[in-house]
């Protein structure tokens, strides 16, 4: 047997397979992965299109105990060296929190110790020399300095229903970080988890495990949404089963052992109201604190009551968002992460949805309005004489025609997408969310006369809008189909088929600001759910120019007299409330208006789009911020420094579809270029117009110049029909529909013939291939 003409899948199932599982070693069915998938692959966005990378997989994952996993091992066929696969091994074991990297190519195994204590961290063992799990994980425990009673925690059981669900592998590194972490005694441990990404149920799976190897008896669940509470209680943790209880009507039963609690329901503003305290302070093992960044670090925050009060527990803090001002610090209260997986990394492994944005930036909004002296309000209030600007819009100054504006934009939107995709629209205040349901009820009135529920306001005074909350978020459910709110569904609400966010308040905190992302961030592809728009009226989404976006939090300290100020917090905003600051009613402001803000009601000025801007994710994960025209220009040139490489490069592809694609994964927006430049034109115009100047035709203009030239006089007439109705196609579609077999089955063709039959009209497949090349030829040959 020739080892270097075996294939890398012999290689593995001849050599490196039973050399990994020979007796006494790695168990087949139990601490085995081969071949396995740890990410989904990035989702790409062109135009309303999808597809997904391919993901990233290992060819063995080496577990210790289940979801314990310690080595990877990646495998290269004979014609390799035995290391030459070690890069990618100690890429994936870097991703993955594994200690130990293993490269083969059949020969024998390199290994590279990730722990630090080895002598040399590189080695070549031979292939029977494979080290054992126990072997393994003694070297693990060595460098972890594990005691028997810290072992028998880490090592302990996670929850399986027998489905087979396991967590991702981004979950699981959080998990085992998390109970290592509190099984060595640390009290304050925080996780940083992008929205979407699973946070409760990775909770629970830390809580179980610490419960299950009875490192830890009782637990307390804090919460600050009580949709939060509900959702927890019937969804992830409902495995907990009679061990679990939800503390309601402010009574406290000690027989439980697992607590959900929503944090207003045991604090208050004296003893009698803080129920907290009728548990002992040293009742509880582990405090987890959902959402930490919402104040609970704060030390006058009422949560950071309860936190203190509970001291003797271990704490573990779950947020998207670590806060870090002058004022609250989560990394300070709870330490630096012991993980964080980022928004960015969650898009680039296809965990979560990627994005598109439309800035549209109205004229009273980006110019400022001053009234003119003496000028009144809708109720005869006279307006103060001063510069309003964009952040009095719906604060201090109500522009009625502007919310007209707004509801217009959203509707053409959904008009020209789908009419019924969830779409949360995020307001001022909740009168503001009130007033825009009535212009989007008003600008959506056949949809909306039809089914009351098309539209609705959920914030937190409005009963009616709360109790369709759940029915907004269940994929199954159609309505309600646009909300509208403020801070109520700002975090924690579950909506996976949201397609739409639209920003029509001013967010000066980050930490706010990707909450809000975060409701459009989950992927849901049964239900065409593969990425999500945000429509950005407020200049909101600057914060993605922010280069902490998703960078490690930095704590911010005081500033000494020379510094620049710290920006103000956004505790002005309120994010605690359920309910908002400014109620429904009459106009706030005049007589007897109890201190609150004025705000003026004005109906005759009128407003405009003043500038519209489509945004793009690019391949590099950050937000294409220049023209298309420049973007494509700039991008194609990367590739192609000249027309005449362009063309040479299009001439000599056999298939015209490997140069699109290839001019896609270089970021080109094609489908975009065409809604910009003329969706006329085909992409090798488009590409030649905007990157190298060249004056485009249209399709019909090319296929019409073939015909004219009587280009196919050679084939018979069946075979003209066909190719006549390949130039048709074209015409409509362009050069990628005319490459497809599949052209062969749809109207004109299938009057013409079976596939088998129209292919054997010039002589068989390669006949067919040929004819079309030279039609593509002749198209392209036309003078431009």
């Amino acid at each position: 047997m020739d080892k270097k003409a075996l294939s890398e899948a012999d290689i593995r199932s001849k050599f490196i397979t039973p050399a990994i599982t020979a007796p006494g070693k790695w168990d087949l069915q139990t601490q085995l992965l081969e071949e396995r998938y740890f990410t989904d692959g990035r989702v790409v966005v062109r135009g309303n299109r999808t597809k997904r990378e391919t993901g990233k997989k290992a060819d063995y994952l080496l577990f210790y105990k289940p979801e314990l996993p310690l080595a990877v091992v990646e495998a290269k066929d004979n014609r390799h060296s035995v290391g030459a696969g070690m890069q990618q091994a100690l890429a994936y074991a870097e991703i993955l929190d594994l200690p130990f990297a293993y490269s083969s190519n059949g020969d024998a195994f390199v290994e590279h110790d990730r722990t630090g204590t080895a002598v040399v961290p590189e080695r070549e063992l031979p292939l029977d020399a494979f080290p054992t799990p126990s072997e393994l994980w003694a070297r693990y425990r060595t460098w972890k300095g594990l005691t028997d009673a810290q072992e028998a925690v880490v090592t302990g059981p996670y929850f399986s229903d027998g489905s087979g669900k396991t967590p991702r592998y981004y979950q699981r590194v959080a998990i085992n970080k998390t109970v290592e972490a509190i099984a060595r005694g640390q009290d304050r441990v925080l996780l940083v988890m992008a929205t979407g990404t699973g946070k409760t149920y990775t909770a629970f799976q830390i809580i179980w495990r610490l419960w299950k190897s009875g490192a830890k008896k009782r637990f307390l669940f804090l919460v600050d949404r009580n949709i939060l509470a509900d959702q927890t209680k019937t969804n992830d943790f409902k495995p907990f089963g009679n061990a679990l209880t939800k503390i309601t009507d402010r009574t406290v039963d000690k027989s439980y052992e697992i607590y959900i609690c929503l944090y207003q329901a045991v604090t208050g503003t004296d003893d009698a109201q803080n129920i907290y305290k009728q548990f002992s302070p040293d009742f509880f093992d582990v405090v987890v604190v959902d959402e930490c960044h919402r104040g609970s670090a704060a030390e006058d925050a009422a949560w950071r009551q309860v936190l203190d009060y509970f001291s003797s527990a271990a704490q573990i803090g779950l947020t998207a968002t670590p806060k870090e001002t002058r004022d609250v610090s989560n990394s300070e209260y709870f330490g630096d992460p012991v993980y964080t997986y980022s928004l960015r990394q969650g898009i680039e492994d296809g965990f979560l949805a990627p994005y598109k944005v439309i800035r549209i930036g109205l004229d009273k909004d980006l110019d400022g309005w001053r009234p003119e002296a003496g000028k009144r309000d809708r109720y005869g209030e006279l307006i103060e004489d001063r510069e309003y600007n964009a952040r009095d819009i719906d604060r201090t100054l109500v522009l009625s025609p502007r919310e007209k504006v707004v509801a217009a934009k959203i509707t053409e939107f959904l008009k020209a997408t789908d009419r019924h995709h969830k779409t949360i629209v995020f307001c001022v205040d909740v009168e503001h969310a009130e007033r825009m349901r009535r212009a989007l009820v008003n600008a959506n009135a056949d949809l909306a006369v039809a089914e009351n529920r098309y539209v609705m306001r959920i914030t937190g005074d409005n009963p009616e809008g709360k109790a369709q909350l759940d029915n907004f978020i269940d994929p199954e459910s159609p309505l309600p189909v646009i909300a509208t709110t403020s801070k109520l569904m700002t975090t924690g609400v579950d909506a996976q088929t949201c397609h739409l966010i639209v920003l029509d308040q001013v967010i000066n905190s980050p930490t706010e600001f990707k909450q809000i992302i975060g409701r459009g961030t989950r992927l849901k592809p049964d239900y065409g759910k593969m990425f999500f728009t945000i429509m950005d009226f407020r200049q909101a989404t600057s914060h993605f120019a922010d280069p902490d976006f998703d960078g490690t939090p930095v704590q911010v300290y005081e500033p000494g007299p020379d510094d620049p100020p710290v920006p103000p917090d956004d505790s002005d905003d309120d994010e605690g409330a359920l309910i908002d600051p400014i109620d429904i009613g009459a106009p706030l402001g005049g007589e007897g208006g109890g201190g609150r803000t004025r705000k003026y009601y004005v109906d005759d000025v009128p407003v405009a789009v003043a500038t519209e801007r489509v945004q793009y994710l690019g391949p590099d994960g950050k937000l294409i911020t220049e023209s298309l025209r420049d973007y494509t220009r700039k991008t194609v040139r990367g590739g192609y420094a000249t027309l005449d490489e362009f063309l040479s490069a299009w001439d000599a592809a056999e298939r015209k579809r490997a140069v699109l694609d290839e001019l896609r994964e270089r970021g080109v927006f094609l489908d975009e270029l065409a809604e910009a430049v003329g969706a006329d034109y085909d992409a090798f115009d488009l590409v030649c117009h905007v990157a190298f100047d060249r004056p485009p035709l249209t399709r019909r203009e090319r296929a019409e110049g073939v015909r004219k030239r009587d280009a196919f006089a050679k084939y018979g007439e069946e075979a003209r029909a066909v190719l006549s109705a390949l130039l048709d196609k074209y015409a409509d579609g362009g050069v990628e529909s005319v490459e497809s077999f599949e052209v062969l089955k749809v109207h004109p063709f299938d009057g013409l013939g079976t596939p088998v039959e129209i292919v054997r009209l010039f002589g068989g497949k390669a006949g067919y291939q040929k004819a079309v090349a030279e039609l593509e030829h002749a198209l392209y040959a036309v003078a431009a």
